[in-house]
């Protein structure tokens, strides 16, 4: 082999090896990104969970205070009475 494919061999490695380690590194990057997000979502969708419940019960309390109210007139009216 000539000196010139020789070099031109060691180029052409030397280039592939230089991308392939670059798109490791892009592709590690990308995947510590997405594992990020991911957290990130997790930590969201709790809260979206957690804000539920807090309106479920805040509807069964406004229920209960209603209730109560409803009662609190029932026995003034019946107190007016007697």
């Amino acid at each position: 082999m000539t000196k010139e494919i020789i070099v031109a061999l060691l180029a052409l490695l030397g280039t592939l090896s230089g991308s392939f380690m670059g798109v490791l590194t892009a592709n590690k990057l990308v995947n510590y990104r997405i594992e990020q997000l991911e957290k990130k979502v997790d930590k969201h969708n709790n809260v979206i969970e957690r804000t539920y419940k807090i309106e479920k019960r805040l509807s069964l309390v406004e229920e209960l205070m209603e209730r109560n109210e409803n009662t609190i007139e029932e026995l003034r009216e019946y107190h007016k009475v007697v």
